[in-house]
């Protein structure tokens, strides 16, 4: 939060708030405590010796680190202080080669921990704060990430906390560090803050420190280095065909080749212990599924398909079985082992509570419609059994980002009570290639909220919805969507607005926010200082006076993304306007609501909202 602006728990509102509806009950067996007791299970990574699983767990208002038997079994708790983290922005818990010691993150520091019992030490006290931990293999060296004079450098220290060597320095940030197998060289990706759409793959000689450029070229990005199995070959990830597909490159700098020609986004690779495939998830239009590639050929073969979003493959040192994350529609995210060959699945951790289970969830159709422009908008649209005639358009957040075939349990919750939900993958979105990804490119608040808003009017379309009665919410992203919805609209398609955490004025958010958003909007809409005018053109809170339809707004007070003044400048322009809100913070909370009790409140609110203003 700023210095010069104090903000604590509030509750406002202007104009009647939404209350309770006498009529209006939850659907038959479910209830918004069941929907929030669901503990997602996420990150994790199999022991050297393809025995042992650790992850992470998110439950009783905590992100920790368990450990558990990759042929399934009860799992052991190893750190019992690790502060509730956003699943999408986490980190993977690291073994050891020898499979003796753990390193994560935990609360802003680096700590190592034995497996076989003991509190998590903590290793980097000699800074304010480092993330990221990657061993060695020598079981002994890690290396981690700090911040330092604006940038993240790269340190070498051990599991015993020694003082650090630098490995990198100077301006730009070195991420992803990937220690070759013979210990020598240590892979990483470089992104220059002269040209924040550039990430380059470089090499850090343990020897003599010298940095050795692999890739590099103006307004390309390669990332996801990773090492073959005998340490000649890097995979990685580039967009220079338009997609997000495989590539090799030797490790002196030779040989720089494409693997794959999929024409689709490729994510999650992992080389096979012999080197003969890598594991990887291949985005088929929302649906992420489970393949193998040939690592000569690039040919790919589906191991696990589906309406479904895999991640995070693991080998077994054999080769004959992946470990992997799996969530869709029906399912919530959980553990699966899958045998190579063959596919067959065993599922190691059960996160669905069996009230939920009981219920045919609704899997979301693939629909799209044209925008203003006549380009061609994918969505996720949920048909409900018994629709009541009211619709709910969900922009995602991002922007670079996707609605997918995912575990929503709110929109089923929605569903169930009869609304329809419209889950728009508006320009800018990814997934859909690169042009499509830029197409909001110093236009943010322009062309997706028209897309938007003609999201609505395909909504308005179908014969069983009311057109005046839909509303948008979002969050992130989505929450700045909702506001220039309602502020932009000349025809006032909306009945109400939702807005979680999101922006209005993105000039004075970008100057709150933090270093790596700050870049992530420079490298979409560049600097404010030589792009002010873009910069206001896609900022709402220029038009408030064009709201007409009630929002409740959402923030976090701990939220360094979209910092909480944000819906606090975007309130006060709407009370003096005059206009209809309800606004709710909360303290504690970060870029999204991770405490339970405080999920449960801003989905009572919303639901209460959507009723309020959309049912009859």
């Amino acid at each position: 939060m700023h210095d010069a602006i104090k903000l604590t728990e509030k509750y406002e509102h202007q104009g009647w708030p939404s209350l309770d509806r006498p009529d209006v009950k939850p659907p038959d067996g479910w209830s918004l405590s069941l929907i929030t007791g669901v503990s997602r299970v996420r990150h994790h990574r199999l022991s050297p010796t393809g025995e042992r699983i650790a992850f992470i767990w998110d439950r009783d208002n905590q992100s920790d680190v368990y450990v558990m038997p990759a042929a399934g079994g009860w799992p052991a708790r190893v750190s019992t202080e690790r502060k509730a983290s956003a699943y999408w922005a986490d980190e993977v818990p690291q073994w050891s080669p020898d499979g003796q010691w753990l390193a994560f993150t935990m609360n802003g520091h680096v700590v190592v921990v034995a497996v076989a019992g003991g509190l998590p030490q903590k290793i980097t006290d000699f800074t304010t704060a480092a993330s990221n931990p990657v061993w060695l293999p020598d079981s002994l060296g890690l290396v981690t990430s700090v911040e330092r004079h604006q940038t993240s450098q790269l340190l070498l220290t051990d599991r015993r906390g020694a003082w650090p060597v630098p490995l990198t320095c100077g301006p730009g940030d070195h991420i992803d560090a990937r220690p070759s197998p013979d210990g020598q060289f240590i892979a990483f990706v470089f992104r220059p803050h002269n040209d924040l759409n550039r990430l380059d793959i470089q090499l850090v000689d343990l020897a003599n420190g010298q940095t050795i450029p692999l890739t590099g070229a103006a307004k390309i990005k390669d990332w996801s280095p990773r090492w073959s199995p005998d340490g000649q070959t890097l995979a990685f990830l580039s967009e220079r065909s338009g997609w997000a597909e495989v590539w090799l490159i030797g490790r002196d700098g030779q040989n720089l080749r494409q693997l794959t020609h999929l024409g689709l986004d490729v994510a999650d690779i992992a080389w096979s212990p012999d080197g003969a495939r890598l594991a990887c998830t291949l985005n088929h239009g929302g649906a992420f599924e489970l393949a193998l590639l040939d690592a000569r050929s690039g040919a790919a073969t589906t191991l696990r398909g589906g309406l479904g979003f895999h991640s995070r493959p693991c080998w077994s040192p054999d080769g004959n079985f992946i470990t992997v994350e799996y969530e869709d529609p029906g399912q919530p995210p959980d553990l699966y082992r899958v045998a190579v060959p063959g596919g067959a699945v065993t599922q190691l951790t059960f996160s669905n509570p069996p009230a939920l289970a009981a219920h045919k969830l609704v899997v979301p159709e693939r629909v799209s419609y044209k925008s203003f422009d006549g380009l061609e908008i994918p969505a996720f649209l949920y048909r409900p059994a018994k629709p009541n005639g009211a619709a709910i358009l969900y922009p995602h957040g991002g922007p670079t980002s996707q609605y997918v075939f995912e575990w929503d349990i709110l929109a089923q919750y929605l569903v169930a009570k009869g609304y329809t939900y419209l889950c728009p993958n508006f320009r800018g979105s990814t997934g859909y290639g690169l042009e499509f990804e830029h197409a909001n490119y110093n236009d943010w608040g322009g062309g997706d909220t028209q897309d938007n808003l003609f999201g609505a009017r395909f909504l308005r379309e179908l014969n069983w919805i009311d057109p005046e009665r839909l509303a948008i919410a979002g969050g992130s992203y989505g929450g700045f969507m909702t506001a220039c919805c309602l502020s932009l609209d000349p025809d006032y398609l909306f009945a109400c607005g939702v807005a979680k955490y999101g922006d209005a004025n993105l000039v004075s958010s970008w100057a709150q926010c933090n270093r790596d958003i700050r870049q992530y909007t420079e490298m979409q809409l560049g600097h404010p200082a030589r792009n002010r005018a873009v910069y206001r053109a896609g900022s709402p809170i220029f038009h408030v006076d064009n709201v007409r339809a009630p929002v409740l707004v959402l923030h976090g007070l701990d939220d360094d993304v979209v910092p909480p003044e944000a819906s606090e400048e975007w309130v006060t322009a709407l009370r003096r306007a005059g206009k209809t809100f309800e606004y709710k913070t909360y303290p504690g909370e970060p870029h999204g609501f991770l405490q339970r009790h405080n999920q449960l409140d801003v989905w009572r609110r919303m639901e209460r909202f959507f009723d309020w203003y959309l049912l009859p």
